[in-house]
């Protein structure tokens, strides 16, 4: 991913116009309109073959006799001249081109497209392309509509980046009636080169822009989407919306897209892992925008309702129960306070229900004793006015009060003309303001689900206990066995022998090739057992009736096993019969049959899922997707979407199951997601779960058809690097360095906490006071893809192990320069432990292909300069700074530059 280079795209001091024209309706002669109307102060030039001058301005005929280099091109001519013209500008040293045109996919007799051409063309020079086929961008902060679009909007802080050309002016139009301005609108189009991963990136840091909001069809680079959006994430809110959710809605945004088309739940778990919101609908993403501008982040999702009317609270209570969530009660010590001013007939229920006719005193009282509860989240206030108490009284006695508390707010005022002045009151006091209790429960439900979002981004997991240890070696044996036999499908009784290699437990099954055999291995095993078919190609046994339960006795098992001898020869005549698996009847009468599977998704690679099982799991279809790695945080939430998690906490006389004994398969069947290239499916049904723990009973693996890149590189989200893990010596002693974890949280504060308070001001420029979860947590939840952490621990992976030291490298979006920051525990010092630490970053960034390391530290930071010499860094004094700078790789030649997907290769 690359965002150089955009700055000319994004923020340009001066733009030529190519196929420049005064032909009305001609797309030269909209751009030349739009950009001598939106107020842009640099020059334009117009660059046309037929005309001296177009729209008044002069024109010139080529792009190279143009009297200065643009910083940005806007081509409107057709597609066959785009490569030459990228060409020409590259060499004028043009930056950055807007290419309108559309039909660049179109192959010559070679089967080489316009488009590879094009990129071809800007490679050499760094040239950035927006497009091809998009309607433009506008700024409208510099007055730039480089665009065809039909209006200017206002300037604003919304970014919208927009997949679909056609949708551009409408949303325009509709923005403009809303008085919406952006700070960027940009019409993605076919993302050559330019794509949502870089727009993320540039906008993460944009001054100007407070979100970030999509219109999405496809996802190109889902590695590099993710790991921009994570980074955009961290910093504002981002929110889409995803066309193509089912049937030919997806097959219609796969075809405008040109991009495979993946599953939209797996879109879903991609959206949570990265902390954006996805919300239905257009209007959706400036509600979301300005409710997430607005109102406060709810600490939880207790929402209590205040109304004087009846009918809209229970209004409020459907649409909270029509999105399987439920009202708490108002606990006891609230009904007691509430009870002491409102009248007698009160509902002493949540909605609570203060009657029409409240005057002033009876709001302000109800809030005051609301807002104070600490069993309360969010609190949903409505009103619906009547004649004998003034709308705006109520405003204006409530509104202050719940502009001032620290709870999550959100308002609905029912009714036109008679509450204007009551939402004027509330948009001044930045309150989110509603029409209906519907609108009012959405929006607090988009606020629950992207403060869970956030969560998801930045929690503080336990890792998988440090004394398990999957056999991967035992495991790739037997995939390559079956694979040497030509097979795509594991047998069960060899699926199982992987899972044990994981440590899953499996119940104990026999391969008997014949019937007699069969009828043997259930007299060594005991009655009752189960038997099943073993025939390579039928996936699903039960469609052959290959399953047979609770067979007591020798004459059971042998009138089973040729009673499914016998079906498959008239049900499946081409398959083969490979024997039968004996195994024990597992009798377990309170536990839950479950599914885990994995299957791998076109775009976003492997996925796990989760949910009901047994052999009515497809009908039923109660599943929840995630994508790995997982860990128990994510396990948990996993589970936690699905209806089958209710009954799994226990019911009746049902105790709840050991969560943490499925929690711990589903880690473990990540982990063989992230070490097992060859694996393409897995399929755990049923795993049986109750109180004394889990079981598989049955199992399928498939086989990929060609593994190609190594295991961790499908995935979208790239795991824990274990591999760079080491046990060194430092200072006479035993040091345990790896990269950073996010359960490593507890011992970074300890270490803050135990380091002198000048050791702090010398690492971060200033005086430090107390470091907070979600500080500590963006530090130690990092996303491996961009960015480095090593921790130096006094010993091997255990609890109580101490922080000695830690090393960080941030590599921008090109990684082409990485800065860097190092601190040492006291007790550490005089050790070798920073040169260690910064030894063991720069071989990381060596190999990984990063050109700069650079630094900054106070020029008071006399050990710090020492340890930047010792490491080969030149240093260069700027007053109270010194700068450090290290020349790690030599910078690639530009043919080598532009567009990449970033270092999929390292993953």
């Amino acid at each position: 991913m690359s965002i150089r280079n955009l700055q000319h795209l994004l923020r340009p001091q001066s733009v030529a116009v190519i196929g420049a024209s005064d032909r009305p309706g001609s797309l030269g002669s909209i751009v030349m309109r739009n950009m001598g109307a939106s107020g842009f102060k640099g020059p334009v030039w117009a660059v046309s073959k037929r005309h001296r001058t177009v729209a008044g301005r002069p024109a010139w005929a080529h792009a190279a006799d143009l009297p200065g280099v643009p910083e940005l091109a806007v081509i409107c001519t057709p597609a066959p001249t785009v490569p030459g013209l990228i060409h020409e500008l590259g060499r004028k040293g043009c930056k950055a081109a807007i290419v309108l045109s559309a039909g660049l996919h179109e192959k010559d007799a070679k089967g080489h497209s316009l488009q590879e051409a094009m990129l071809a063309a800007a490679r050499p020079h760094l040239l950035r392309i927006l497009g091809p086929d998009c309607v433009g961008l506008l700024v409208p902060d510099i007055g730039l509509n480089a665009s065809f679009t039909h209006l200017m909007p206002a300037a604003g802080d919304l970014a919208f980046l927009s997949q679909s050309s056609g949708l551009t002016s409408a949303l325009l139009d509709w923005a403009h009636t809303r008085s919406i301005g952006f700070s960027n609108f940009v019409s993605m189009g076919d993302c050559a080169d330019v794509d949502f991963g870089d727009m993320l990136d540039y906008l993460a840091t944009c001054r100007q822009t407070r979100a970030i909001l999509m219109y999405m069809e496809s996802v190109q680079s889902p590695r590099k989407f993710l790991s921009a959006a994570r980074a955009a994430s961290r910093n504002k809110p981002v929110i889409v919306v995803k066309a193509g959710r089912a049937g030919t809605g997806l097959k219609a945004a796969s075809l405008h897209s040109g991009a495979p088309a993946g599953d939209d739940e797996v879109f879903d778990a991609a959206i949570r892992r990265a902390g954006m919101l996805r919300v239905e609908t257009m209007r959706g993403l400036f509600d979301a925008a300005q409710t997430l501008a607005h109102a406060r982040q709810p600490r939880g999702e207790r929402l209590l309702v205040v109304t004087n009317g009846a009918t809209a609270g229970v209004l409020a209570a459907d649409a909270v129960g029509l999105r399987g969530r439920s009202l708490p009660e108002p606990d006891p010590a609230l009904i007691d306070k509430l009870d002491r001013f409102l009248p007698a007939s009160w509902s002493r229920t949540n909605p609570v229900d203060i009657l029409g006719a409240a005057p002033v005193e009876r709001y302000v009282q109800t809030l005051n004793a609301v807002l104070a509860s600490d069993q309360v989240d969010a609190v949903l206030f409505m009103h619906a006015p009547n004649a004998i108490v003034s709308t705006a009284d109520i405003a204006a006695a409530c509104v202050p009060l719940l502009q001032g508390s620290r709870k999550t707010v959100v308002t609905a005022w029912l009714g036109g003309a008679a509450v204007q002045d009551a939402m004027r009151q509330c948009e001044a006091a930045r309150l989110p303001a509603f029409d209906t209790p519907e609108q009012a429960v959405r929006a607090f439900a988009r606020l629950a689900e992207y403060r869970r979002n956030q969560e998801t981004l930045l929690q503080t997991p336990a890792s998988i206990p440090g004394n398990w240890q999957p056999d991967v070696a035992q495991a790739r044996e037997l995939l390559a066995a079956a694979s040497a036999a030509g097979r795509s499908t594991l047998t069960e009784l060899e699926a199982k022998d992987v899972l044990s290699a994981y440590g899953i437990p499996v119940v104990e099954s026999l391969l008997a090739k014949t019937v007699d055999a069969a009828v043997a291995a259930a007299a060594d095993i005991g009655f009752p057992v189960v038997l099943k078919i073993v025939a390579p190609g039928v996936t699903h046994k039960s469609e052959v009736g290959g399953v047979a339960l609770d067979l007591d006795t020798a004459d059971a098992v042998r009138a089973a096993a040729e009673g499914m001898r016998q079906r498959l020869r008239d049900l499946r005549p081409d398959a083969v019969l490979g024997g039968f698996s004996v195994q024990a009847m597992v009798r377990r009468p309170q536990a839950h049959e479950l599914v885990i599977s994995v299957a791998t998704d076109p775009v976003f690679g492997p996925v796990i899922a989760f949910g009901q099982g047994g052999t009515a799991a497809d009908i039923v279809r109660d599943r929840a997707v995630t994508l790995p790695p997982l860990n128990t945080v994510l396990a948990r939430d996993l589970v936690s979407r699905t209806r089958v998690s209710k009954l799994l906490a226990g019911y009746s006389d049902h105790a709840a199951i050991d969560f943490e004994a499925l929690y711990l398969v589903l880690l473990k069947v990540s982990q063989m997601v992230c070490d097992l290239a060859e694996v393409a499916e897995i399929d755990i049904n049923p795993l049986l779960a109750d109180a004394d723990g889990v079981v598989a009973l049955d199992a399928r693996i498939r086989l990929a058809a060609h593994p190609g890149r190594r295991a961790r590189e499908r995935l979208a989200i790239r795991p824990y690097p274990a591999e760079l893990e080491s046990r060194v010596t430092a200072g006479g002693g035993e040091v345990f360095l790896r990269p950073i974890r996010p359960e490593d949280e507890p011992a970074l504060r300890a270490f803050f906490e135990s380091v002198p308070e000048e050791d702090l001001r010398m690492r971060f420029f200033a005086r430090r006071g107390e470091f907070s979860h979600a500080e500590l947590a963006r530090y130690s939840q990092i996303d491996y893809d961009r960015e480095m952490t090593f921790v130096a621990f006094d010993s091997a992976d255990v609890p109580q192990a101490r922080i000695l030291g830690y090393v960080v490298g941030l590599s921008d979006p090109d990684n082409v320069q990485a800065e860097f920051a190092v601190q040492v525990h006291p007790d550490a010092k005089g050790r070798g432990m920073g040169r260690l630490l910064m030894n063991t970053l720069i071989g990381y960034l060596r190999g990984n292909g990063t050109q700069t390391l650079t630094g900054v530290a106070l020029s008071a930071n006399q050990p710090m300069l020492e340890l930047a010499r010792r490491v080969g860094m030149k240093l260069e004094g700027h007053g109270l700074e010194t700068q450090m700078t290290l020349e790690l790789n030599p910078a690639p030649p530009p043919h080598h530059a532009g567009k990449r997907e970033r270092r999929a290769s390292k993953g």
